[in-house]
């Protein structure tokens, strides 16, 4: 009995975690303790749930030069560069950015930047990775 539970468990996890695209950043030589990765999943509105996780991610005042803040990029799948926000520290160990685009994300990119609320890209670049789905 508890073996068919068991198996139950581990499907329904495997499931759950099937329907999420994963890609992890390489590292930065710019912040290079940071572990950061991304996922990207459709919800039933056909739109993208990004999560962003940074873990040991330096503040953006201490790099040099200094900055204000991390902010995500998509490049989306009709070649848009689109800021999708800023990764927000919980604690000193961890950041976290959660948000929901109508397009389908091909890269992601991390910039360090003066201002949070720019149209393209102009700081120093953090990372980048791309999903493969």
């Amino acid at each position: 009995m508890t073996t068919i539970k068991n198996l139950v468990i581990i499907g329904v996890v495997a499931l759950m975690t099937s329907c999420a695209s994963t890609a992890k950043f390489p590292v930065s030589s710019t912040v290079p303790a940071a572990d950061i990765t991304a996922t990207k999943k459709q919800d039933k509105h056909k739109n993208y749930v990004i999560q962003v996780t940074a873990k040991n991610l330096a503040e953006a005042s201490r790099l040099n030069p200094p900055k204000n803040n991390y902010t995500v990029w998509i490049l989306a799948e009709n070649g848009a560069t689109k800021n999708i926000g800023q990764l927000i520290n919980k604690n000193a160990k961890k950041a976290t950015l959660k948000t929901t685009t109508p397009f389908n994300v091909k890269e992601i990119f991390i910039t360090a930047e003066e201002q949070g609320n720019l149209n393209y890209p102009a700081g120093i670049e953090i990372s980048r990775t791309t999903f493969n789905k």
